[in-house]
């Protein structure tokens, strides 16, 4: 979307805070010995106090509040009672939601509990790539240009990037132009950032794989040659200048 008004920019902010907290708030609730499904409920309970409904479950009727993807799972993982986190693990939540005909979405990697399996550059290096994306990106921008800086980022620290997984338009529903924001520089995008547009910029940074596959249960994504992703997402505005992120109550970035 758009916005051409007070109105409209207070109520991205006001579905993107309802996204946001509950990502936090997952985060901190997470804790070796509880299941994904545990934490969704969670998740889900958080959304509703706050007014908001879970995107994925209205736009897909996905299984779940939230995608949670742990260890090998790329993006997309189906919450679970038999899935059980354990110290070390590399965890991933992304929340979107619905609030008031306002659409959010953001998400975010993190290690639970001590780095024992040494994800932790992987997780720092999606959240730096993240945040100097958005620090370039202001209308005029091209998108492949966005793209291009996230591989070569990405490349500079030994990782590859998902091609098939990428950031996109968002606002008064869950995916709206641009419909991709690839973490690659693709030369067939001739696109533009457009000033007081709403996007959801994303990282996919991987220890080896290009392509994220589905799997059978229909949603959840492991990377074509295996290795761990990690993945980053805030929601922004874009302006002539420094874009105003939406999303930064998640502390994605603390």
């Amino acid at each position: 979307m758009s916005i051409t008004t007070e109105d409209e920019k207070i109520g991205m902010q006001q579905a993107s805070d309802a996204v946001a907290i509950t990502l936090r708030r997952m985060r901190e609730y997470a804790k070796p010995g509880i299941s994904t499904k545990e934490l969704d409920e969670y998740g889900g309970e958080l959304l509703a106090q706050l007014g908001a409904r879970s995107a994925p479950l209205l736009t897909y009727n996905f299984p779940g509040h939230t995608c949670i993807s742990v260890n090998e799972e790329a993006a997309h993982g189906i919450p679970s009672a038999d899935k059980i986190l354990k110290e070390g693990d590399l965890v991933n939540i992304d929340v979107s939601a619905e609030l008031n005909g306002y659409w959010a979405d953001n998400g975010g990697s993190f290690v639970l509990g001590q780095d024992i399996h040494g994800y932790g550059k992987l997780v720092d290096t999606s959240k730096e790539i993240l945040k100097k994306a958005i620090k370039n990106i202001k209308g005029g921008v091209r998108i492949s240009e966005i793209g291009r800086l996230i591989e070569t980022e990405a490349k500079k620290a030994g990782y590859t990037v998902i091609k098939n997984l990428t950031g996109h338009g968002v606002g008064r529903s869950l995916h709206e132009e641009p419909h991709e924001v690839a973490n690659f520089c693709d030369r067939y995008n001739t696109a533009r950032f457009k000033k007081n547009s709403v996007v959801a910029i994303e990282t996919f940074i991987s220890t080896r794989s290009t392509i994220a596959d589905t799997q059978a249960d229909g949603w959840t994504l492991i990377g074509n040659k295996g290795g761990f992703v990690a993945q980053h997402e805030h929601t922004i505005m874009v302006t002539g200048g420094e874009a105003v992120i939406f999303t930064a109550q998640n502390g994605i970035w603390d």
